[in-house]
């Protein structure tokens, strides 16, 4: 990727929701593409919906992208910009672009349904434009506040868009867009450009949902005499069996995976994977995804995400994580025994919080596993005295099969399961010496301890 100018991205999130998978992932596009270009990340609250937008929304969205790493440079938030919109909505009035018009959402339902009854595409017949000085003051007259639409150019608008290539969208095929609502607040179309343009983006990267939307926005940037940005448009992400994702599953948004025990990396991994070429592999710092980064690689194919793929991804990364980098949360959980215990026991996780199932066996009182208790009692006979280490275990069980002819899974497994009330688990050699020698004992004898 060769760019001639300072990269500025905006991550613009509507804060009436937590963040998903779906805009999660082109926030952290966004992200790895200014870190990649040593550009800019501005995170912008588009929040002039005030019926939904909150306070709350906003600081959880913060709190997620803090989570994953994503930290911006810059932050805004429309509210605090209304004045700029007025401001353009003077300018587009004055060059002949913004026009009012008084139908009501019923009357231009009735439209749209007479059009596709009639074949035709529903777009606005711009009756509006008809009306005279006199018509226009008798309708205001009435009580009859307008919205305001953008004249659109009926012309084909061309861009090399960033991840589709060479795309096309001939205007006369929209509707002109509402910028202005009857109340006065403005549209986000408008919200967005003004911003856009007065905050320095550079380049817009967003879902392919924008794609028509997109289209419309540049011929807004020119009417405001600005150069519009470069774009690119994404693949929607879908689910494991192809159908889109809804933004209002909670099962898949940020707040419910973190708390479900899922790693920022595991997230950041597979989101920044999906679409392109490169495989899905365990990444442990951000970093390498950032190097790994290219906005070439995606591709239009739609990525389909899997929650078992991120659980399988989750497990990955937790069995090559290194203890430095888990050793506060992991004292968080009230689990300690330092870098030998997590050592002896993260090739067993899917979970950060499944290692207290193996603190409590190292640690507190479970309940031991006997099917033969006169196996056990003999092997018991044959533990070997402290200090154990990584030898013990082998020692142990080569000194119990001479006493009782046993070997393999005979031998082995209620040995296991006497001693860690489980079938399976870390390796016994590196779990024995963690666990003290009189709880080892006792359990042998079909005690809890």
């Amino acid at each position: 990727m060769t760019i001639s100018k300072e990269v500025v991205v905006r991550f613009a999130p509507s804060p009436t929701g937590r963040l998903h998978v779906g805009n999660t992932r082109t926030a952290l596009v966004n992200w790895l593409y200014a870190q990649k270009l040593g550009g800019t990340f501005l995170l912008r609250m588009d929040d002039t919906d005030d019926e939904r937008s909150t306070e709350a929304f906003a600081e959880g969205i913060k709190e997620d992208l803090t989570w994953l790493g994503l930290t911006w440079d810059r932050f805004a938030r429309q509210s605090d910009r209304l004045a700029h919109y007025d401001a353009a909505v003077e300018k587009l009035k004055a060059a002949g672009r913004l026009y009012p018009c008084y139908e009501t959402q019923d009357e231009l339902g009735l439209k749209r349904k007479a059009q596709l009854s009639a074949g035709r595409p529903p777009v606005y017949d711009r009756a509006a434009l008809k009306l005279t000085d006199a018509e226009k003051a008798e309708k205001e007259a009435a009580g009859i506040t307008p919205h305001w639409r953008f004249l659109l150019l009926h012309e084909e608008e061309r861009w090399t868009d960033l991840v589709r290539g060479e795309s096309r969208y001939h205007m006369a095929s929209l509707s002109d867009p509402v910028l202005l609502r009857a109340d006065g607040r403005p549209i986000y179309t408008l919200a967005s450009v003004v911003d856009d343009i007065e905050l320095g983006v550079t380049h817009i990267l967003r879902g392919e949902d924008h794609l028509t939307n997109s289209a419309a926005q540049i011929q807004l940037f020119k009417a405001l005499g600005a150069e519009p940005p470069e774009m690119g448009h994404l693949s929607l992400l879908t689910d494991a069996e192809g159908q889109g994702l809804s933004k209002r599953l909670g099962s898949l948004s940020l707040e419910q995976l973190r708390e479900d025990g899922l790693e920022a990396m595991a997230i950041n991994t597979l989101l920044a994977k999906l679409g392109t070429s490169d495989p899905v592999e365990p990444r442990q710092r951000i970093g390498q995804l950032v190097k790994e980064f290219d906005i070439s690689k995606f591709s239009r194919a739609t990525p389909r995400f899997d929650p078992a793929e991120l659980k399988a991804l989750n497990a990955k990364i937790l069995h090559e994580t290194d203890y430095t980098v888990v050793a506060e949360r992991l004292l968080g959980l009230g689990i300690g025994g330092g870098a030998p215990f997590w050592m002896a026991v993260r090739g067993n996780l899917e979970k950060l919080a499944d290692a207290k199932l193996w603190w409590q066996v190292c640690s507190a009182e479970i309940d031991p596993l006997i099917e033969d208790a006169d196996y056990t009692a003999a092997a018991a006979a044959q533990l070997p005295d402290t200090p154990w280490d990584k030898d013990t275990w082998s020692a142990w069980a080569d000194a119990v099969k001479t006493e009782t002819g046993r070997k393999g899974k005979q031998l082995f497994m209620p040995l296991r399961e006497a001693v860690t009330g489980q079938s399976r688990g870390p390796d016994m050699a590196d779990l024995l010496p963690l666990i003290p020698r009189e709880k080892v004992l006792a359990r042998l004898k079909g005690h809890r301890a």
